[in-house]
C-alpha cells in the first residue's frame, strides 16, 4: 500500500510502499528499490512483527509421497477396471479427501491402498456403474473384512451416500470375467457371453424369488448361476461331468468357497419346480435336474404357482391325517332300552374327571408344552429364507430350584463319591512318597 505525502529522495516517485519482510519494517520505493525510511526497533513490538514462514520463502506445500502413490494407485485401478475418466476424477477427488482426514493418515500403508480401492468403489456406484466390492478385493488382492471395514469407515466420515447395486446389475460385468469364448476353449466348452449373461440373469431372478439372495455374498450365487447357465444352455455329456473346480480352472477365474453351496440350493429349487412340468412323469433329482433347466426358467413363474399349492395341499392332508390319529373319532351306538341309557349315564360319570383334576391335568399339558422348543416354521414352508431354515438353537433357561441340603442322593452320584480299588491304591502309593522326605529329615 502505497504512502502519501513521502517521496523517493532518489527518483522522486511517490510510489512507496510498507514493506514488512522481516522483524523491521521499512518504506520502500517500488520503481528504483531504494530504502526511504527504516522503523526503529524500539518503536516495534517486543519480539518483532509476525510474519509468515510462507510469506518469507513464498514456496508451495509439496504434496506427500504416499498422496501421490496412492493417487497413482487409484488410477491404475480405474485403468484395470477400464472406467471412464469422470469416474477416474471422482475417485480421486475422495482420495484427496479422505487421505487428509485424521482417520487414515495415521494408518499403515496396506490400509491406505485398501482407501483407495474403496474410492473406486464409491465412484463407480454414485455414476451408475456396477461394481462390487468382491471385485475390488480380487483386484487388491485384500482382505473382505479389511476392506468392509474401511468402506463403512469412509461412507461415515465423509458423509457419503453409495446406492446399492443388485446382483442382477452385475453379472453381465461378471460374466465377461470367465474366458469361456471360442478363442479360449475348445468348441464343446464354448459359449456365447450374450446368451449365457442372459441365462445367468433368470437364474439370479428365480434365486431371489426362492429367497436364496437373502443375506448371502454375491460372488458366489453370481458362480453358481452361471456355471448352471454353462451347463444347461448346451447340456452334453462333457459339460455335465464338467465340476465346478474344472470349470474354474479352465476359465481362468478364483473359485468361491460357497459356490458349490450355492449350487446345490439352486438345484433343489429347480427340482421342486421340474416336478411341476406337466410333460415330466420321472421324478426329478439333482442329478438330472440340468437338461430341464430352460424349460423350468421359461414356466417359473407359473410353475412357482403350482408347486406353492401342490405343498399346501400336501401340509393339509398331512394335518388331516394326523388330528385323525390323534383324535379318533368316536362311534356312539344307539340303544333302545332306558336302563341301557341309565346304566350308559352312570358308567359315563364314573370315568368323566372333576373340574379340578381337569384343571389340574391342564395344567401339567401347559407346563409340558412351555418346556418344548417353538417349532421352525421354514421348514413347513416350500420356500423361506437361510436364517429361517437354518435357525440357530436358542439356550432354554433351566429353573434355578431351591437347594435346602435335606435333597436324597440318588446312587449314581454316591458311587462318585466312593474311590475304586485303583484310586484307593494310588491315594496309598502318593501319601507314602509324600511321607519319605519327612523320614529322611528327621
Amino acid at each position: 500500500m502505497s504512502k502519501a505525502g513521502l517521496k523517493c529522495p532518489n527518483c522522486g516517485s511517490s510510489n512507496i510502499v510498507n514493506d514488512d519482510l522481516y522483524s523491521q519494517a521499512q518504506l520502500v520505493c517500488v520503481e528504483c528499490g531504494a530504502v526511504v525510511s527504516e522503523g526503529s526497533l524500539a518503536d516495534d513490538p517486543l519480539w518483532g512483527t509476525d510474519v509468515s514462514y510462507s510469506r518469507t520463502t513464498a514456496v508451495k506445500k509439496n504434496p506427500c509421497l504416499n498422496l501421490i502413490k496412492g493417487l497413482e494407485r487409484v488410477k491404475e485401478i480405474c485403468r484395470i477396471l477400464r472406467l471412464n475418466a469422470e469416474i477416474e476424477h471422482l475417485a480421486q477427488t475422495y482420495f484427496r479427501t479422505a487421505y487428509q482426514h485424521e482417520s487414515f493418515i495415521n494408518v499403515t500403508l496396506q490400509r491406505k491402498e485398501v482407501l483407495a480401492g474403496c474410492c473406486v468403489c464409491i465412484s463407480c456406484r454414485q455414476r451408475n456403474w456396477p461394481i462390487t466390492l468382491g471385485t475390488i478385493c480380487c483386484v487388491l488382492n485384500a482382505e473382505e473384512t479389511l476392506l468392509g471395514g474401511v468402506y463403512q469407515e469412509m461412507l461415515k466420515i465423509l458423509n457419503i451416500q453409495a446406492p446399492f447395486v443388485s446382483v442382477v446389475e452385475v453379472i453381465e460385468t461378471h460374466v465377461h470375467e470367465y474366458k469361456i469364448s471360442k478363442q479360449d476353449v475348445p468348441e464343446d466348452f464354448a459359449e456365447d457371453p450374450k446368451v449365457l449373461t442372459k441365462r445367468a440373469v433368470e437364474l439370479v431372478e428365480l434365486a431371489g424369488e426362492s429367497w436364496i439372495v437373502t443375506g448371502r455374498r454375491p460372488l458366489p450365487l453370481m458362480m453358481a448361476a452361471t456355471y448352471l447357465a454353462w451347463q444347461s444352455l448346451n447340456p452334453n455329456r462333457h459339460r455335465l461331468k464338467f465340476s465346478l473346480d474344472k470349470f474354474c480352472n479352465m476359465a481362468k477365474v478364483r473359485k468361491r468357497r460357497a459356490a458349490a453351496t450355492r449350487i446345490t440350493e439352486l438345484k433343489e429349487v429347480l427340482c421342486r419346480l421340474g416336478k411341476e412340468l406337466p410333460w415330466v412323469t420321472e421324478a426329478v433329482t439333482e442329478s438330472d435336474v440340468v437338461p430341464l433347466v430352460g424349460d423350468i426358467l421359461k414356466y417359473r413363474h407359473s410353475l412357482l404357482a403350482r408347486a406353492l399349492k401342490t405343498h399346501e395341499k400336501a401340509l393339509e392332508a398331512n394335518c388331516a391325517q394326523t388330528s385323525t390319529l390323534n383324535h379318533p373319532t368316536d362311534e356312539v351306538v344307539p340303544t333302545q332300552h332306558s336302563e341301557s341309557r341309565n346304566e350308559n349315564e352312570s358308567t359315563s360319570s364314573v370315568v368323566q374327571l372333576s373340574p379340578s383334576n381337569k384343571g389340574e391335568n391342564q395344567g401339567d399339558k401347559n407346563d409340558d408344552q412351555s418346556e418344548e422348543p417353538v417349532p421352525n416354521w421354514g421348514k413347513k414352508v416350500l420356500f423361506a429364507p437361510p436364517c429361517v431354515i437354518n435357525a440357530k438353537r436358542r439356550r432354554v433357561e433351566r429353573r434355578v430350584e431351591n437347594c435346602t441340603g435335606d435333597e436324597e442322593i440318588s446312587d449314581g452320584e454316591i458311587d462318585s463319591y466312593i474311590r475304586s480299588p485303583q484310586e484307593a491304591r494310588d491315594f496309598a502309593l502318593m501319601q507314602k512318597m509324600l511321607s519319605l522326605p519327612n523320614s529322611e529329615n528327621s
